[in-house]
């Protein structure tokens, strides 16, 4: 048996991570882990227990206050009721809304993305 147990992003500002996570898209801290030794802090943050949920491992070395993104990555996805009310809720946390909630590009969904203190994208697709 194989599941998906999360995706690991390089934080510049950990505590600022976690804030946006954790009080703008509502996440909570599920562990938190230090390694003094290689420099670096592990934090997870997710929707649900890692035993049944995929979360995000947000990784903070010690000493690095920014990353290059690059080009090759994409997004988060996370499913909503309503993205333009999730929208106007990440706004008044203090998020960075991107897109707008509209229809996507070429079909019916209707998406909306926002960004995390890094620059990572964050879309929220809307479901029922």
């Amino acid at each position: 048996m194989m599941r998906m147990l999360h995706t690991m992003l390089r934080v510049g500002n950990l505590e600022r991570s976690i804030q946006f996570y954790t009080e703008v898209l509502g996440m909570k801290v599920l562990r938190r882990e230090e390694y003094p030794d290689g420099e670096f802090s592990l934090v997870f943050v997710g929707y649900g227990d890692e035993g049944s949920n995929t979360v995000l491992e947000l990784t903070y070395n010690w000493g690095t206050d920014n990353y290059n993104l690059g080009n090759a990555f994409g997004h988060i996805a996370i499913a909503v009721s309503d993205a333009t009310a999730a929208c106007d809720e990440i706004r008044k946390r203090g998020g960075n809304v991107v897109r707008e909630a509209g229809p996507m590009m070429h079909g019916t969904v209707v998406i909306a993305f926002v960004e995390d203190p890094n620059g990572y994208k964050i879309e929220l697709i809307e479901r029922d």
